[in-house]
């Protein structure tokens, strides 16, 4: 069990995360949202307690309590002031080593996870976000929902959370990071309080492989009623922070979509007007995540925006950055990175998602140096090698039978088009 520390007086309060390195990604075939589901049933019975007393007791001590699982990690966090943090931490204990899985409350769990996802659907981005993801990690576990289907939950029972649970929740599979009024000594005895009725367990290891996203250019379209305006992503496998130009690719996306006066933002709104915002992500997990470009033009606008959007990819690869957008990338992020570490949750969180998430040794600690060491050269290089070009997803939330003819022409050399309702699962 590793622990990271970040001590700071200045308010009486004690803010903790408990994190374990299992996600949905262990989720069994058939049984996805199992481990959020698994997360979330720690609030709803423990040892002694119903849930209803458990939210008494949170809200007596002055308290906040969540527990949720993402693709590779679960994680509970909670946080309270300094005067009842033994209490708070008994407490958690035993939500932690205790939890009772009851079949009525999980039930009821099960249904109102069901209806998130029908809930869901009136979220044009997050629709446009499954149908993306689902098309780019086909087969693999990054492109399951981390809440699961309605069929899968409505499958899972309280064998399979005590399953999931036994195996998961473990001290050596867990790390702890304590940020707030402690010293090291105090935070490493609250770390012990906390996981004391854990088993000590195995470090569960992560059998992911990597991802190798799909070939050529596809277009999933989520046909959705009357609308007017579209979501759109266009995107595909991006980088990993192990990669050696990981660091030249993070400045030339920022300079490409990642700023309020970016190229990407300039050609589309400032110039055009064709969408409120437009930006570009690289995102990252244990294994090789996504990198997006997102836009929100209106329907009538939605072709024009796409083929632009796939123009600047282009030239983004073939003529790439000059040295004032290095520069000022640089300036940028050296300028911002004040707000990354301006609270001690925030510092704390940063050698915790190192160790979470296999990065770097140092990632987030050298940042700001292998930043300033990143040259035009450098950035151009890692442009043409992993912004992808001829291997894109293109979801997009919208009527089919007003624009999706036009999206179709706009796309040189599209594999294959998905048409997909919107309650697809």
């Amino acid at each position: 069990m590793k622990i990271f520390v970040e001590s700071s007086r200045a308010l009486p309060f004690v803010s903790v995360v408990v994190a374990f390195r299992s996600g949905s990604a262990h989720d069994p075939a058939g049984k996805e949202g199992l481990a959020r589901t698994t997360a979330r049933m720690l609030r709803r019975g423990t040892a002694g307690l119903s849930a209803d007393d458990i939210e008494d007791t949170i809200d007596r001590l002055g308290g906040e309590f969540a527990a949720d699982a993402s693709i590779s990690t679960t994680s509970v966090h909670f946080e309270v002031i300094r005067r009842n943090l033994d209490r708070f931490a008994d407490l958690v204990a035993g939500l932690i080593g205790a939890p009772t899985f009851d079949e009525a409350e999980l039930a009821r769990l099960v249904r109102e996870a069901q209806a998130e996802i029908v809930e869901a659907r009136d979220s044009d981005r997050a629709l446009a976000s499954r149908a993306f993801r689902r098309t780019l990690f086909a087969g693999h576990p990054y492109g399951r929902r981390v809440a699961g289907s309605i069929a899968s939950l409505g499958s899972i029972v309280k064998s399979d959370a005590e399953a999931f649970y036994r195996k998961h929740y473990a001290r050596k599979n867990a790390l702890v990071a304590v940020s707030g009024d402690v010293d090291q000594a105090e935070a490493e005895a609250l770390a012990q309080k906390v996981l004391s009725r854990l088993p000590e367990g195995e470090l569960v290891a992560d059998t992911v492989p990597e991802p190798t996203g799909p070939k050529g250019r596809h277009l999933v379209f989520v046909d959705k009623p009357e609308r007017t305006q579209t979501q759109m992503v266009v995107g595909g496998l991006g980088t990993h922070p192990h990669d050696a130009d990981h660091t030249a690719l993070v400045v030339g996306n920022t300079a490409f979509g990642g700023t309020f006066t970016s190229k990407l933002m300039e050609e589309v709104r400032v110039k055009r007007g064709w969408s409120y915002g437009a930006n570009s992500r690289i995102g990252f997990d244990r294994r090789r995540e996504s990198i997006t470009i997102w836009t929100a033009p209106a329907a009538t606008d939605a072709a024009a925006c796409l083929a632009l959007e796939l123009d600047l990819v282009k030239n983004l690869r073939k003529d790439g950055l000059v040295a004032d957008d290095i520069s000022f990338v640089q300036s940028y992020i050296r300028r911002s990175h004040a707000f990354e570490v301006d609270t001690a949750r925030k510092r704390v969180h940063q050698p915790l998602e190192e160790a979470l998430y296999d990065l770097p040794e140092a990632y987030h600690a050298k940042y700001l140096e292998r930043i300033a060491a990143v040259t035009v050269e450098s950035t151009n290089a890692a442009l043409r090698a992993r912004i992808p070009e001829d291997d894109l997803v293109i979801g997009v939330v919208g009527t089919y039978e007003q624009i999706g003819k036009d999206l179709e022409k706009a796309i040189p050399n599209l594999a294959d088009v998905t048409v997909l309702p919107i309650d697809f699962e």
